[in-house]
């Protein structure tokens, strides 16, 4: 008997806690007021061999299909490799309700040698970045650079 009646606060604890997260979405507190797009990067495989192309894809989550700061960025790769790709796209002049933002950013890169990296992609404007996420990723074989 002592064990059920130690359960029920247990419980009535975990029920309230249930309410409060529903109330209370945890990522509630990480989307901005102003609507901003947030930027997520993968990559498939996360694991791989020297010389076999990893696939990188960025997201843009959330905010207004017209976000004018989000309008035709520039998408700069660091492989964290030594090397850095940029993908520049030609857009028409913004127009508010009617240009939407590019919400997808891919690329295929080939690391040549073993070790751990972290690829960062920024969102550019001009020089300026507007956005940036980043995904370790784990090359083995091969060799190690001198």
């Amino acid at each position: 008997m002592q064990g059920s009646c130690s359960r029920q606060p247990v419980g009535g604890i975990l029920l309230g806690a249930a309410l409060l997260a529903l109330a209370f979405p945890a990522n509630a507190a990480a989307q901005d007021d102003d609507g901003r797009p947030e930027l997520t990067l993968r990559a498939r495989p996360n694991v791989t061999f020297a010389t076999n192309a990893i696939s990188f894809t960025g997201l843009l989550r959330d905010g207004a299909d017209d976000y004018e700061e989000f309008y035709c960025l520039s998408a700069e790769w660091d492989w964290d490799d030594g090397t850095v790709s940029e993908s520049i796209f030609d857009c028409e002049p913004y127009e508010p309700g009617v240009s939407e933002i590019r919400r997808r950013f891919s690329r295929r890169h080939t690391f040549q040698f073993a070790g751990r990296y972290e690829v960062r992609l920024n969102l550019k404007r001009r020089d300026d970045v507007v956005a940036s996420a980043r995904v370790r990723v784990t090359v083995q074989g091969g060799r190690f650079p001198d």
